[in-house]
């Protein structure tokens, strides 16, 4: 039982001392004891300060004198484990924690345009770390605080102010409260599939624009993840097999983007910039933007943002015009992107 917990139940047990004690008073005092005389006896008498035989004279009431007993025996004894339980609170950081939780609640209410991480076990940390590196906000939710606590110290001091909301990731509300209906995309990493499932389905009913990437252990789900709404599914053993596949027949590509992914001087990165349209980098040509002399960017390739699954224009020509639909696929350290892509909404 938690510092919290115990207090709770110590404060209840004491606050149903103290109404049998006040009841006690005033029916064993007879009519000349008032409620407040009876309130005020009882609160100095579980205080420890005998002072009720100024207003309750028990000299000739035996009846009084023995109610008195207990409420001493019983009553200052549950005070004194209230007080205990009230310096192990402080002492453990309860009240510190709720404090934190609650300044916690109000980040989160204000964010928008974010990612929620559901479970933070051996891929979601994976995930959390990437979404920490390029800067992007997000929050985690977990079942489990401890969970979150080695996530958080493995991390070191950029993890300190990690948002996360401790909660079933398949309930509604606790999606809700990590934001759901304002976050951009939600990444679903619990171990088991029928809770990705789940997670999809109630994503997707409370926000219709939201990108929705689930785990996938079992190939089989798949089709059902994307029928109700994810819009992609990631299986860690068919990931796996490809990176030992890509390991034998082409190491120096797999060491380049190793390399790349764990670099901590720079964050390289293959990013996408999507051309609003209000961009005025629209009917522009490549030429033009000079990605390269600017931003120090490379233009991978160009695709449109209607179709997802459409092939992509590899290394289009300086020539090519940007339409208002395109999506920019670039490599480039992620400071450089960062103002490409600011430059290219306004």
């Amino acid at each position: 039982m938690t510092a919290r917990r115990r207090l709770i139940v110590a404060c209840s047990l004491l606050l149903v001392v103290a109404i049998i004690a006040v009841s006690g008073y005033r029916i064993i005092g007879g009519p000349s004891v008032s409620l407040l005389d009876a309130i005020y006896t009882t609160v100095v008498t579980l205080s420890g300060v005998e002072v009720y035989e100024e207003i309750l004279h028990s000299s000739h009431n035996s009846t009084l004198r023995v109610f008195n007993i207990f409420v001493v025996l019983i009553g200052v004894g549950f005070a004194v484990y209230v007080f205990s339980e009230l310096t192990a609170f402080l002492v453990e950081g309860e009240l510190r924690h709720l404090f934190r939780r609650a300044r916690m609640k109000r980040q989160i209410g204000h964010l928008k345009e974010h990612f929620i991480v559901c479970g933070v076990g051996e891929t979601g940390r994976h995930v959390v770390e990437e979404l920490q590196r390029v800067g992007t906000p997000y929050v985690v939710v977990e079942m489990s605080d401890s969970a979150v606590g080695r996530v958080r110290d493995d991390g070191g001091d950029g993890y300190a102010g990690m948002l996360y909301v401790v909660g079933d990731a398949t309930d509604e509300g606790v999606l809700l409260e990590a934001g759901l209906d304002r976050a951009k995309g939600l990444i679903s990493t619990l171990p088991s599939d029928k809770d990705n499932l789940v997670i999809t389905v109630v994503a997707r009913q409370k926000n219709a624009a939201i990108r929705i990437v689930s785990r996938c252990t079992d190939l089989s789900y798949s089709p059902r993840m994307l029928k109700v709404g994810a819009n992609a599914t990631v299986s860690p053993n068919h990931i796996g097999g490809l990176r030992l596949a890509s390991e034998v027949l082409r190491p120096n590509v797999v060491s380049f983007l190793d390399l790349m992914l764990q670099e901590k001087s720079r964050t390289l990165r293959i990013e996408e910039i999507d051309l609003g349209a209000a961009s005025g980098w629209i009917n522009r040509t490549i030429d033009e933007l000079d990605l390269s002399a600017r931003y120090n960017l490379l233009l991978l390739a160009m695709k449109p943002t209607s179709d997802l699954n459409s092939l992509p224009m590899f290394n289009p020509p300086g020539s090519t015009l940007l339409p208002q639909d395109a999506v920019l696929i670039l490599l480039g350290d992620m400071e450089d992107l960062r103002r490409a892509r600011s430059d290219a909404r306004s």
